[in-house]
């Protein structure tokens, strides 16, 4: 009959039921699913600190090949999580979502995309600012001014980890001073603190630029960090009305329309 649809076939309903499972243990809230969740972050952590460790095994025998197996780790659990949403574009759309891409493309391809491998540790980023770490490890503190303080600290040291693979890949070979990863983590600490012992500058009018950006962005970031820690805490409530959406915590009326509020608590 014209405008029929043709019946499922046993591959799509396969797939279906995949998907169906794979929605069950990323975002349901059964003991299984909770497991799963948390296996899924201890790897996602384990992943990291191997990212961290990285520059410091890389020239140990056979470091490409466990490069590569743990490059098919992190494609089977990127994979999965995609499948998991109903909705592909909504998925590809996550800042998130691009940086596990990003990080999974320079394990698939380590010789080319090499001088790129210290961005892996974006991934820190990526996990604390994750629904799935927040809705399982911190589901407790979800919404509460202990998520502010992990998001702000995740992201400063998501960028002194960066900030250390620019100076480390830009200087590691020209600078007398920086001999190895740890020297350019030493520098990076000193730049983001702006305590600038002296003892190693970066050269040249890219170094002296790399230097003004760290401290700028140190700044930035500390600040950050300090307005999560001691500013007034507000709760993430919609109005009905405006649609505002922060509130203090102690609050009855909407501050920008007036609407009565009824914000929960565990009171």
């Amino acid at each position: 009959m014209a405008g029929s649809k043709s019946p499922e076939t046993s591959a799509e309903k396969g797939l279906t039921g995949v998907r169906l499972r794979l929605q069950e243990l990323y975002f349901g809230a059964t003991p299984g699913a909770v497991r799963f969740r948390y296996v899924v972050i201890a790897i996602d952590l384990l992943l990291i600190a191997f990212f961290i460790a990285s520059p410091f095994l890389k020239d140990y025998p056979g470091f490409i090949a466990f490069d590569y197996a743990v490059a098919l780790v992190m494609a089977i659990e990127v994979s999965a999580r995609a499948l998991a949403h109903d909705n592909l574009k909504t998925w590809i759309s996550k800042p998130a979502s691009w940086v596990d891409l990003f990080v999974l493309a320079t394990l698939l391809f380590p010789f080319w995309l090499l001088n790129l491998a210290f961005l892996r540790v974006l991934r820190i980023w990526s996990l604390f600012h994750s629904e799935l770490f927040w809705s399982t490890v911190g589901r407790k503190y979800d919404g509460t001014r202990w998520e502010e303080v992990s998001k702000a600290l995740a992201t400063m040291v998501t960028f002194v980890f960066v900030a250390t693979g620019f100076v480390y890949g830009s200087f590691a070979l020209e600078h007398p001073k920086i001999e190895g990863y740890v020297d350019a983590l030493y520098f990076t600490v000193t730049a983001l603190t702006t305590t600038g012992f002296g003892d190693i500058t970066l050269p040249g009018t890219w170094g002296k630029l790399l230097s003004i950006m760290i401290m700028i962005s140190g700044i930035t970031l500390f600040v950050r960090l300090a307005q999560t820690l001691f500013r007034p805490h507000k709760v993430n409530f919609s109005c009905p009305t405006c649609g505002l959406s922060r509130h203090d915590t102690d609050a009855v009326h909407c501050k920008a329309c007036g609407t009565v509020l009824n914000i929960p608590n565990e009171e």
